[in-house]
């Protein structure tokens, strides 16, 4: 055999031998190839001779593990931070959320307001201030704001010195009859399992009156100093709430924070936008129905315009709902029509008849653009502690606010969810019982 023929044979040999061997690549590289991790062509050392059984399920022992992991990309996380009426727990007519401020948190029962932005709590040494205060000295993770920061900046009342650097603090009005004074601070903001760190809130050192809600304030507007937007892209600008009748003593509501959650099928109503009041929560309301009748309202004290402030707006935070003289006239108007009087003055209630009458009462329906809202009879009424006096729950703005706003208040919005879903311009409104 001379030298060609036996190179030839031994690259031939060579070739069949790789063409064989099921370990081998395929010459181009063209496919991955995906072997055991205990097979004979795998890189690593089989286990101990033993049953495949046994082998299966060491091989599976951590299975739990990545099945866990696996559910926990399939169903995302809801936050649910529980809501009760102010009027059981701090004997106030505003609605509650639990929340922990600072590290360790320190809860605190804070008002839900949809109309503010910047939170605001008492602290310690605060003078004219509640029993429960925040304690600024016990939290690992507090910090102070000074002028220069772009936080302050945001806040109402702001007074900063117009050189050097000094703590930014604030003084603002609330509820009417009621002031305070703080500081601008950080903080780590505890709502159901999430955490959002560098919370940025008001410290109250000094307050006066009584309207300022004893352990705080959560605003949830849509300014940049509120939960929506200092959360970032958490909650994606959506939340939703619940809020239980006055009467339940118990945590029932919820305040749902995201999209995760919210209810699928749900009538919505564009949300509207003022320049001049970017907080709130503008809707165009296009008339009011009592019982089957459309009572007659010219359209200038229904209609929004950012200019003068007049509109509809749904606020977490008054209690009761006020339609400007002319549509409320008119509702009251039509609705005398169907009860029997005589009809009485209680307080800033004017339409109130014996109780026995209520039965004959018509429903209230607010008629938004895409959606509309019948109030039920709890939602409709109050009744005096002895019972013999009913009383139609609406009323007149007062004669020294801005006579062009109407507001859609939290007595009448009770048992329903409310959803805010800024990030689509709209808002939500079904029947949810909660109490």
């Amino acid at each position: 055999m001379d030298f060609t023929t036996t190179l030839l044979f031994f690259a031939l040999l060579f070739s069949t031998t790789k063409a064989l061997d099921p370990c081998a690549s395929k010459p181009d590289n063209s496919d991955l190839t995906v072997i055991p991790i205990y097979g004979k062509c795998s890189p690593f050392n089989p286990p101990k001779p033993d049953s495949w059984v046994n082998t299966v399920i060491n091989m599976a022992s951590k299975d739990p593990a990545r099945v866990k992991y696996l559910a926990s990309l399939v169903v995302q996380k809801i936050t649910a931070v529980p809501i009760a009426s102010g009027q059981q727990i701090l004997n106030i007519g505003n609605y509650v959320v639990k929340v922990k401020l600072g590290t360790p948190g320190q809860l605190m029962f804070m008002v839900l307001d949809t109309s503010n932005d910047v939170a605001w709590v008492p602290c310690s040494g605060c003078i004219g201030c509640s029993a429960t205060t925040f304690s600024p000295n016990t939290s690992s993770t507090y910090a102070s704001l000074d002028c220069s920061l772009p936080q302050c900046a945001q806040v109402r009342g702001l007074s900063c010195p117009a050189t050097g650097t000094a703590a930014c603090s604030f003084n603002q009005s609330y509820g009417g009859d009621s002031s305070f004074s703080a500081n601008l601070v950080q903080d780590s903001l505890g709502l159901a399992n999430d955490i959002i760190p560098n919370f940025s809130f008001g410290c109250i050192n000094t307050l006066s009156g009584k309207s300022v809600p004893p352990q705080g304030l959560l605003g949830l507007g849509r300014g940049p100093m509120s939960l929506l937007s200092q959360s970032g892209s958490l909650y994606s600008n959506v939340f939703s709430y619940c809020l239980p009748s006055f009467k339940s003593y118990y945590f029932s509501g919820s305040l749902k924070l995201g999209p995760v959650g919210q209810p699928k099928s749900i009538r919505t109503t564009p949300l509207l936008k003022n320049p001049h009041r970017p907080s709130l929560y503008y809707v165009n309301l296009t008339g009011v129905s009592v019982g089957k009748v459309r009572v007659p309202i010219a359209p200038e004290y229904l209609a929004f315009n950012p200019n003068t402030g007049a509109g509809t707006i749904i606020d977490s935070g008054t209690v009761v709902t006020r339609f400007v003289q002319p549509l409320y006239q008119a509702i009251r108007d039509e609705f005398v029509k169907h009860v029997q009087g005589p009809f009485s003055t209680i307080g800033v209630f004017d339409t109130c008849f014996d109780a026995t009458a209520e039965a004959e009462a018509p429903l209230i329906t607010l008629h938004f653009e895409g959606l509309s809202m019948t109030l039920p009879m709890e939602n409709s009424f109050l009744h005096t502690s002895a019972g013999s006096r009913a009383c139609l729950a609406i009323a007149p703005v007062p004669n020294n606010v801005n006579a062009g706003l109407n507001v859609i208040a939290n007595l009448q919005q009770q048992n329903h969810r409310i959803l805010f879903d800024v990030a689509n311009s709209r808002l939500g409104i079904a029947r949810e019982a909660c109490n």
